[in-house]
């Protein structure tokens, strides 16, 4: 197909330098470089696998009731939000 197109100066410099280079034509590194940008669009993007390596903490201290934790943190943050508002006074 034949068509007219403005390219950016800049561009066309680094077309023409690697189609000097390469010692293809103008037109056929053109294409080229068009279709890699179009196949590199529409590849979908792979990420890398992100693996998570678990560590031990240790075992529950002795006496140490988790069935309560979060009853605990509730009431530590509270204190922490009473001490706050109290150092506003």
């Amino acid at each position: 197909m034949r068509t007219t197109l403005t390219i950016d100066d800049r561009i066309a410099r680094l077309l023409k330098a690697l189609a000097h280079r390469s010692g293809k034509p103008f037109k056929q590194v053109l294409n080229e470089t068009l279709e890699a940008g179009l196949a590199a669009r529409e590849a979908p993007h792979c990420a890398r696998t992100y693996r998570v390596k678990p560590a031990s903490l240790g075992g529950v201290l002795p006496g140490m009731d988790l069935t309560k934790a979060l009853r605990l943190a509730a009431s530590l943050e509270d204190e922490e939000i009473a001490r706050k508002l109290e150092l506003r006074k």
